[in-house]
Formats: structure tokens, sequence, C-alpha cells
């Protein structure tokens, strides 16, 4: 899916032909074109991992092996065909390719990250953010939880809130969507945290495993996510809290809404609050 919406931006967004795309992924050109007909990914998709017969024994071995190397210099480490052949002396009986995929696995996901601080600035139309604030409001004499969906845009800091009863996937592709039309167009990037409805496996660095239909939205409208590293706020830059929009739905509070445009009242006393000068249609 994330390969699907590479190849989409390129070809739609940055105007790259076909061929210049396909050869950057080593693809057909035929590939190319099914990714650009359908956001769909072609393919099939493997329902159980393959099994490693020959290599499940070893592998506690293996990974003892690797961790030890981690703690001697770099040029004192084990190759890969040196980790093969100490595993034949335990009776291994396996392809070295399989040692090497193992190794390579393993290598990838304890890589160390060298963390850089690169100063933020965002060009008109490049990104938009989202976060959730929960908040305590009065919904026909009940004092209930929502849930408030937050979107600015990085450039202008123009907001847009949203608020619901529950924090589900579906309310956030909902919230996007009213999004998107409230700003009339569509950043190239979402900058988002990491919560479970939207990213579900963080890897090293900024790799991460979206969730599939959500990843389907984003590809759908070409917009790149983009996750920040757990516990670093400040990647989102200035407003990427929910700031001046979340007092102002605190304030309001202690307010009672009445009818079944509570939550609507709720989302628009906060923009207005907050200095916007449209309120857009709230989910009832």
């Amino acid at each position: 899916m994330e390969t699907a919406l590479k190849i989409r931006r390129l070809c739609l967004v940055e105007k790259k032909s076909i061929s210049e795309v396909a050869r950057k992924f080593q693809l057909s050109r035929t590939t190319v074109r099914k990714y650009l007909k359908d956001s769909q990914p072609p393919g099939y998709h493997q329902k159980q991992p393959r099994p490693r017969p020959q290599m499940e024994p070893f592998e506690d071995q293996l990974n003892a092996w690797l961790e030890y190397d981690l703690t001697r210099p770099r040029r004192e480490r084990r190759t890969a065909m040196r980790l093969y052949e100490d595993l034949q002396r335990e009776g291994y009986t396996g392809a070295y390719d399989g040692v090497v995929r193992f190794v390579r696995v393993f290598r990838q996901s304890s890589t160390r990250s060298t963390d850089a601080y690169v100063p933020l600035s965002f060009a008109p139309g490049e990104a938009y953010q989202f976060d959730w604030s929960h908040e305590m409001v009065d919904l026909n004499g009940v004092t209930q939880k929502i849930k408030v969906a937050h979107f600015r845009l990085c450039y202008s800091r123009k907001p847009f809130v949203v608020a619901y009863h529950r924090e589900s996937l579906e309310m956030i592709l909902d919230a996007h969507m009213r999004a998107l039309a409230f700003y009339q167009g569509v950043p190239r990037k979402v900058i988002i945290d990491n919560p479970r409805t939207m990213v579900t496996a963080i890897g090293v660095g900024k790799a991460r495993q979206f969730n599939a239909r959500f990843l389907s939205m984003m590809n759908h409208y070409l917009i790149e996510p983009v996750a920040c590293t757990p516990a670093a706020g400040w990647e989102k830059g200035p407003g990427g809290e929910p700031g001046v929009l979340r007092a102002a739905v605190a304030v309001h509070s202690q307010t009672s809404f009445q009818g079944s445009v509570g939550l609507e009242r709720v989302a628009v006393h906060a923009l207005r609050d907050a200095g916007s000068t449209q309120t857009p249609a709230i989910e009832r």
C-alpha cells in the first residue's frame, strides 16, 4: 500500500513519467499503470508467514550470537558467512540464504537512528496537523466525555474542529473528509502522532506500518502520512497541540448544550473563540 502511495504521488502530483517511476521501483510499466488506475495495489496477500523448518531450531542461538556481536567493535563482528559456518557446526543443514535473511532482518530492527533537529517551516499547502483531545461537556443536562478532532494548516495556522462521542477509525476517516472539505483543498502531507487506530506498528526511526483503511484514504487523496517520533511532539511545529482550540472547548465545558446539535455547538464555539472566520458543518 505504501508503494502504491509513493507511485501515485510521483506520477499524479510530481508529474514523473511512468517509465521513470518504473525504473525507480524496478517495476514494469504495466504494473505502474495498474497502480495509477486503481488506488488499491495489485498482487496477492500472504495469509500466513512462510514456515522456516530448517532455521527455527537455531533462531535462539543465532539471536544470541547477533546480540553478543552488537557489544563488539564493528570490525570484529561476524559476517553472515561466518555465522552460517558456525551454525553448520551446531547441526544446521539449511541454506545460506536463510541465514542472510535472518541476519538482515535482525540488523534492520537493531539499527540505531541518529537524532537530528531541523527548524520547521512549511510552504502553503504543504501539510496539515491532526490530533485528538478529550473534553467534558454538558449535553442535555448530562456531563459526558467527548472526543474532539483538531486540525490545523501548518502554513496559515487555520483551525478546524469536529466533535464525536467516540475515537474510532470511522470517526477519524469522517473527520479528515470534513476537514478537507472545509479547507477546500488537499495538502500534500498530514502530520500525526502514533494512535493505534492509525499506526499499527512503529519501526526504527520514521518507519511506520499504517492502518490499511487509513492508508487507503491517504492513497485516494494522494496525501503522505507522516508520524512523529514517540515523545517528540515538537516535530509538529507551532500549534501541534490542540492549544487554543482545546482551551476554548474547556471554557464552554460548563455550558449546557441541548438537542441533537450539541456536539456541533461545542465545536462552533471553539472555532469562534479561536478566531476562525468560518464555522463548518459538524457531526450531528
